[in-house]
């Protein structure tokens, strides 16, 4: 039996890294490339942010993602395990105890505490949150490794659909060019922002609790941070809007002033696909074709779990 696998985003790398682990014969057909370079998951942060994450979908995406980190740094290189920083402003400081009772896995950390985790915030904030169990990773390089890795096991990788063969299986993971075939998907736009500079240095992501956008910086190392997001529900295509990114750079500033002098290299903007409850699923349509999608902002953290239901669904 071979599965012919659609889309070659994080989630349907992930999905055939687990189905050919479990000896299946998988295609990985993207029209965009394996990987694809277009869509949310070129766009994505690659946090790996669990406990963070629960803030807004609960304890269940805690549950959903156990293993997940550990799951890519066996797959990838370039998993750094240095948690994750959430600050607030003086004046937003009742948003970070709002954030401290939806989440766990974090310590309170003061000022002291701050600099000596990020010492280009010293003097900055003088209460936040620790979360020590997180890591990030570099999504672009994350995706070539898992692409490559796919094509030297054997997987082939296509840019057009195969001659159709007995016994075919079919997996869907073309996130919003789905939502045709699924009831409920949406697209909902992210927008995000890649800087130079050599003013600012920081070892792991910063969320910043602004009162307009909740920020988070994420370094992809040698002066290069990305910085996102904004959501914005409605699905709309295109190119970056003037106020998202004006935005964004004033949620920069904010964390760090030297940011004003950064480098613009890269303005994007690209549609996550979510469900109501922005939970990932697997589901089987009318004709037989099984649909990994949902994944919402949650692309690399859950795309672990979503690819283990595929295995289990497509045994």
């Amino acid at each position: 039996m071979r599965i012919v696998l659609r889309g070659a985003g994080v989630a349907g790398l992930v999905a055939a890294t687990c189905l050919a682990e479990a000896g299946r014969e998988v295609v990985v057909v993207d029209p965009a490339g394996v990987p694809t370079r277009s869509g949310a998951s070129h766009l994505a942060g690659g946090m790996l942010a669990p406990w963070c994450e629960a803030e807004a979908a609960g304890a269940v995406l805690v549950e959903r993602a156990a293993g997940a980190i550990d799951w890519w740094a066996a797959h990838v290189p370039g998993v750094v395990r240095a948690g994750t920083l959430v600050v607030a402003s003086s004046r937003d400081v009742p948003d970070l105890a709002r954030f401290a009772a939806r989440t766990s896995g974090h310590e309170r950390v003061d000022a002291e505490a701050i600099a000596e985790l990020e010492p280009a915030l010293a003097g900055r904030f003088t209460q936040g949150l620790f979360f020590p169990g997180e890591a990030h990773l570099d999504p672009r390089r994350a995706l070539d490794a898992l692409a490559g890795a796919l094509r030297r096991h054997g997987v082939a990788c296509l840019e057009a659909e195969p001659a159709p063969l007995p016994g075919d299986r079919r997996l869907d993971c073309r996130g919003t060019a789905a939502t045709d075939a699924l009831a409920g998907l949406r697209g909902i736009r992210g927008e995000m922002v890649m800087l130079s500079s050599r003013e600012v240095a920081l070892s792991r992501p910063v969320r910043l609790l602004h009162p307009r956008i909740p920020l988070y910086v994420v370094p992809r190392g040698d002066g290069r941070f990305m910085v996102g997001a904004t959501m914005l529900e409605g699905g709309r295509a295109g190119p970056m809007t003037l106020r998202s990114a004006v935005e964004l750079m004033n949620a920069a500033y904010a964390l760090h002033p030297a940011f004003a002098e950064a480098e613009m290299l890269e303005l994007g903007a690209g549609l996550r696909p979510g469900f109501d409850d922005n939970l990932p699923a697997l589901i089987r349509d009318a004709a037989g074709v099984w649909h990994a999608n949902g994944a919402f902002r949650h692309g690399f953290l859950l795309g672990p779990w979503l690819g283990a239901q595929a295995v289990s669904a497509l045994d």
